[in-house]
C-alpha cells in the first residue's frame, strides 16, 4: 500500500498511562469501527488495499505515553480528510484516558514531483556543463593545439618557441608553461622547483628574461635563486596568493604587461613591496597585435622600445634588441597597440570568462566586434542595456537573466544574452538568445 499511497496522515497521540503499540492499533479499529458507515470502515479498507498499515512509534514518559501515528492513503482528498477527522474522535487507548491530535496530511505526489524537479535540475546542469557550445568550438581546438605544443628543452618542460626566441618567460612548473601555452605565450619554461638548473640559468645570460611566478612564498624563494645563479631583465608576479596555473586569459596578460624591471625589486623589501610602490609596472610595454596566436609572451616579456633596449646595454648585457625585427616598436607604438591588441578579447570566450569566470559581479556590454562599450554593476544591467548607444550586440551578466533585462535586451535590439542562469520568464522574445554557462 506505501508504494500506492496518495497522501500520508500524521497524528500526534499523548496517553495518561503506559500504553503499547498494539493497544494504539486496537483503540483506531475499534472506535472507528461503524462510525463511517461502509464505505468507509478501516478494515475493509485495509483489505482493499485502499488505506495501509497504521505505524505507530509509542515511548513512555514519567508514566504517560508519547508517540506519532502515521496511516497512508489511497483515498482521494476528501475521504482522506474524513478519515483523518475520525482519528480524532478517539478518547481512549487501553484503559487509558488518550488524545489524538492529526498534524498533516501530506501529499506524497507533491513530495516526488519536488524531488522529480531538483533531480531534472541536477541532470540538466550536469548535461550543460559537458556540452560544448558552438561558438566555443573554434577557441577549444585552438586551446588543445596549443597545449600540445609543449616542448622539452634540457629536460625542461618548455614551449615550441623558447629554443629561438629573443625572450623567455621563466615559470616554475609543468602546469605554468600548459596554461601559458593555452593562453598563446609559446616561450615559457619552468625550473621545475626552487633548484634553478643551469640550463635556464644559462639561457637567463643570453636572452631578454621576464621572470613569473606564483603570488606566494615558493616564488619569492625561486626569484631569488634565479637572481644568484642567472640574470633577470623583468618581474610578473600572480596575485598574492594565487598560482600562474590557475589565472585565466586576462589575468595572465595583465601580469605580464605590469611587469617590472628586477631593479625595482631587488632594491625592494619583496616583490610584493616592489609592485606595490612602482604602482602597476611598466605601461609601455604592451602585446603586439597577434600575439595572442602567436609569440605573446615575446611581444609581452622583453621586446621593448629604444628606451629600454638603451637601459639594458648601459647595465651590461647584450642589445638583443638593436636589431630590426618584426616585433620590435617604439614604446609610443607599443601603447597604442596595447589599447587595440589587449584591452579587449577578441574571442565571446574570452569575455565570459572575464565576467563571468573570475565571479566579478559585473555586466559587460559589446558590440559585432566584441569592443567593450558600457561595464558596470550587475545589478544596473538594465540600466546600462537601456542608455548604452550605440545599441550593444552581445551582453555578458555575472547574475541570472531576468524578465526585466531580456525585454530591455529585445527593445534595443540585443542579440545575444550570456548570464549564469535563467530567470522565470513569462514570455521570451524569439529576437534574444539566451546562453547559460
Amino acid at each position: 500500500m506505501d508504494e500506492t499511497a496518495k497522501y500520508l496522515i500524521h497524528a500526534e497521540i499523548t496517553a495518561a498511562g503506559v500504553v503499547e503499540r498494539s493497544d494504539v492499533v486496537g483503540a483506531v479499529f475499534g472506535q472507528t469501527e461503524g462510525l463511517l458507515g461502509d464505505e468507509l470502515d478501516l478494515r475493509d479498507l485495509q483489505d482493499s488495499k485502499k488505506v495501509g498499515r497504521i505505524d505507530v512509534d509509542i515511548r513512555s514518559e514519567g508514566g504517560n505515553s508519547y508517540g506519532d501515528i502515521t496511516v497512508g492513503s489511497g483515498l482521494d482528498k476528501v475521504e482522506t480528510a474524513i478519515l483523518a477527522a475520525a482519528l480524532e474522535t478517539i478518547e481512549q487507548v487501553g484503559p487509558c484516558s488518550a488524545e489524538i491530535v492529526v498534524t498533516d496530511i501530506e501529499d506524497i505526489r507533491s513530495a516526488k514531483r519536488r524531488a522529480v524537479v531538483e533531480r531534472a535540475t541536477e541532470l540538466l546542469a550536469d548535461f550543460d556543463a559537458d556540452a560544448v557550445r558552438t561558438e566555443d568550438i573554434v577557441e577549444t581546438v585552438r586551446q588543445r593545439a596549443r597545449v600540445e605544443d609543449i616542448t622539452s628543452y634540457e629536460g625542461l618542460p618548455a614551449g615550441p618557441r623558447v629554443a629561438d626566441s629573443d625572450a623567455i618567460v621563466v615559470v616554475e612548473g609543468r602546469a605554468d608553461v600548459l596554461q601559458l601555452l593555452k593562453h598563446g605565450v609559446k616561450n615559457a619554461i619552468a625550473v621545475e622547483g626552487t633548484d634553478v638548473p643551469e640550463a635556464v640559468a644559462a639561457l637567463t645570460r643570453e636572452r631578454t628574461v621576464t621572470a613569473f611566478l606564483d603570488g606566494d612564498r615558493g616564488g619569492d624563494l625561486i626569484l631569488e635563486e634565479l637572481s644568484q645563479v642567472g640574470k633577470l631583465d623583468y618581474v610578473a608576479v600572480a596575485p598574492r596568493g594565487r598560482s600562474v596555473e590557475d589565472l585565466p586569459y586576462e589575468a595572465v596578460m595583465s601580469a605580464l604587461r605590469e611587469k617590472i624591471p628586477y631593479e625595482t625589486v631587488a632594491d625592494a623589501e619583496s616583490p610584493a613591496a616592489a609592485f606595490d610602490a612602482d604602482g602597476g609596472g611598466e605601461e609601455s610595454v604592451a602585446l603586439q597585435p597577434g600575439a595572442g596566436e602567436g609569440d605573446a609572451a615575446t611581444a609581452v616579456a622583453g621586446v621593448e622600445g629604444e628606451s629600454t633596449a638603451g637601459a639594458a646595454t648601459a647595465g651590461g648585457r647584450p642589445d638583443t634588441t638593436s636589431e630590426p625585427e618584426e616585433s620590435v616598436e617604439t614604446a609610443e607604438e607599443s601603447d597604442v597597440d596595447a589599447d587595440s591588441a589587449t584591452d579587449t578579447p577578441t574571442v565571446l570566450s574570452d569575455q565570459i570568462d572575464a565576467v563571468i569566470g573570475t565571479d566579478s559581479d559585473t555586466v559587460r556590454l559589446l558590440d559585432a566586434e566584441l569592443t567593450v562599450l558600457s561595464e558596470g554593476n550587475a545589478t544596473e544591467a538594465v540600466s546600462l542595456i537601456e542608455g548604452c548607444d550605440p545599441p550593444p550586440q552581445t551582453v555578458v551578466l555575472d547574475d541570472i537573466c531576468s524578465q526585466k533585462v531580456l525585454d530591455v535586451a529585445a527593445q534595443r535590439g540585443v542579440e545575444v544574452v550570456v548570464a549564469t542562469g535563467d530567470g522565470e520568464y513569462v514570455k521570451q522574445p524569439t529576437s534574444v538568445q539566451v546562453r547559460t554557462v
